[in-house]
């Protein structure tokens, strides 16, 4: 009977562990990020990464340099985000598609990346613009 016990307890653990966070919309339209914890973050107004140094004006342009090479991802982390469908190939295709170009016009300019969250900034057809991903979910800051 103990075993039994035993073997329950630990099945029920591993379901409360196991919780995810999960993005909703209120009935007004907004965004909210639900936590596993019991908690939860507005996504849209004010931004929930504020990782980004320097922000990124509309006008300013992207003036790269000509020897300009994007920065290096951490593999380990890439390969952990194939799953979900949210590796930097996936994210450039959600930013061409959103600013109508092809995926080769979008330039990685900085990235602070985590696997449960990332910030990103491109350039796309010389406009300056910002991602961001929580969990496989990516979205315009």
């Amino acid at each position: 009977m103990k075993t039994y016990f035993f073997l329950l307890s630990i099945l029920v653990s591993t379901f409360v562990c196991a919780q995810n966070n999960e993005i909703v919309n209120t009935e007004d339209g907004r965004r909210v990020l639900l936590k596993a914890d019991f908690t939860w973050e507005y996504m849209d107004g004010q931004s929930v990464l504020t990782s980004i140094k320097t922000p990124l004006k509309p006008d300013a342009g992207c003036n790269l340099a000509a020897d300009f090479k994007e920065p290096a991802l951490n593999s380990k982390i890439q390969a952990q985000l194939k799953k979900g469908r949210a590796t930097i190939s996936h994210v450039k295709a959600k930013v061409a598609k959103d600013n109508n170009c092809t995926v080769e016009d979008v330039l990685l300019l900085s990235v602070s990346e985590q696997k449960s969250k990332a910030t990103y900034q491109f350039c796309a057809n010389g406009i300056p613009v910002a991602y961001k991903r929580i969990g496989s979910t990516i979205i315009k800051k």
